[in-house]
């Protein structure tokens, strides 16, 4: 694996690890932050199916649920010949911290440098909205939303 092919990104979330984990794995927790509809099934083997911008479905399954503390989950993009569901690895781990939760992503798996850009730019986007309702705030519309 190429390391300039992982997309890494770390945020401090000003809520405990189990609320954060609650925002990452219930689905209507997650629609306040990302997406429009979504079925998610913590547990190996489950589904993640989320439809990100209300026009692109980004669908795999968990590999690995440690509750409270560590997610990985296949990761692609319904109907995408380049990011095919299932094709990526996102792995997320939750450490907590005296005020709060730091949120540790990789995403690996990714075919090239523009699919890491791109993949690291909505990573960005998102994160800094879950960031938001962790911490008690509406993040407003999303501007992401339409975009395939």
């Amino acid at each position: 694996m190429q390391e300039s092919l992982v997309v890494r990104r770390e945020t401090h979330i000003p809520a405990p690890p189990s609320a954060v984990f609650a925002l990452l794995t219930d689905p209507e927790k997650i629609l306040r932050w990302m997406g429009t509809e979504a079925e998610i099934e913590p547990q190996p083997g489950g589904i993640y199916l989320v439809n990100v911008t209300g026009a692109r479905f980004a669908r795999g399954s968990f590999r690995e649920v440690v509750p409270v503390h560590r997610l990985a989950y296949s990761f692609g993009w319904d109907g995408s010949e380049v990011v095919p569901p299932g094709s990526s690895l996102v792995e997320i781990d939750l450490v907590e911290q005296p005020d709060g939760t730091l949120l540790r992503l990789t995403h690996t798996g990714l075919p090239s440098t523009e699919q890491c850009e791109g993949h690291a730019e909505g990573w960005a986007h998102y994160l800094d909205r879950l960031v938001e309702v962790a911490a008690g705030r509406d993040p407003g519309p999303d501007s992401f939303a339409g975009k395939t």
